[in-house]
């Protein structure tokens, strides 16, 4: 009789374990680590579940990071047949993190400048931008069309960025000290200790999204806007470990998403922020 049962419970959890995830085979591929800053939103953002594709956040339990940068990432991993790792860096650690090892990619809305070239490789561009300012609609700079209507106004941009060197094209302007973040810049704004912040265009959209009481410039690169000399400095493109062998498979993992997919998850990404008000 014994037997019986033990027969007729192993068949039971046999069947159990069949139906549900946690029995399921572990995923043995080789991981992907990649770095980001998990609060720039549309490209990266940090949210409280899994919803709309979101990604683990590794050693953050209960956080997870989403955006046009994760999504992004999950292609170039599933080209590649490796799992997804997220890992939620600070902006000025993801270049030491790609030399260390501890990362394997930079996938953080970075822009290929000389000076990062100088340390790490990056890919061709998943996506190109203009620079513009974003603005209180109750300011003093709310109807401005160039960047030249901003001059004494108090304009600040995100340390350790491209953004930051373009501020003193405009005639007297009063270039604030560069903060940490964007949601360092948007609580500043919010508070009105600045007139503005330099961003690019896309993230823009999702600011204004996320805060009624803001409107961005619409200024275009080379005409109303910044004088961009060297147009890596308005793309996007994935830092990568000096001469290391995942360059080439990057860039063909990003030579399989087209254009449309690209402008179809940016678009998904600044949609899904502004429903989480991120």
């Amino acid at each position: 009789m014994k037997k019986i049962l033990a027969l007729v419970l192993a068949v039971l959890m046999t069947l159990a374990c069949a139906s549900l995830v946690a029995c399921e085979e572990p995923d043995n591929r080789p991981v992907l680590k990649v770095g980001m800053e998990c609060g720039y939103q549309p490209y990266n953002w940090t949210q409280f579940d899994d919803s709309n594709g979101a990604v683990a956040i590794k050693d953050k339990p209960g956080q997870y990071a989403n955006g046009y940068d994760v999504q992004i990432a999950k292609k170039i991993a599933d080209a590649l047949d490796m799992r997804l790792e997220i890992h939620a860096y600070a902006w000025e650690s993801l270049i030491s993190g790609v030399q260390s090892g501890a990362l394997d990619l930079i996938i953080a809305g970075m822009s290929p400048t000389d000076e990062r070239k100088q340390q790490v490789d990056f890919s061709d561009p998943y996506l190109t931008s203009n620079l513009v300012v974003v603005v209180r609609k109750d300011g003093s700079y709310a109807n401005a069309d160039d960047i030249m209507d901003f001059a004494g106004a108090k304009i600040v941009a995100q340390s350790g960025t491209f953004h930051d060197t373009v501020i003193d094209q405009i005639t007297n302007v009063n270039h604030q000290n560069p903060m940490a973040d964007f949601p360092t810049m948007i609580v500043a704004l919010r508070a009105k200790t600045i007139d503005g912040y330099i961003a690019e265009e896309s993230g823009a959209i999702a600011d204004c999204q996320g805060n009624p009481d803001f409107k961005y410039i619409p200024l275009v690169n080379n005409q109303s806007g910044f004088t961009i000399t060297d147009m890596s400095n308005v793309t996007i493109a994935v830092g990568v470990k000096k001469n290391s062998d995942l360059l080439a498979k990057v860039n063909q993992a990003l030579a399989g998403i087209s254009e449309e997919q690209r402008q179809q998850l940016m678009q998904d990404a600044i949609a899904n922020a502004a429903k989480l008000g991120v």
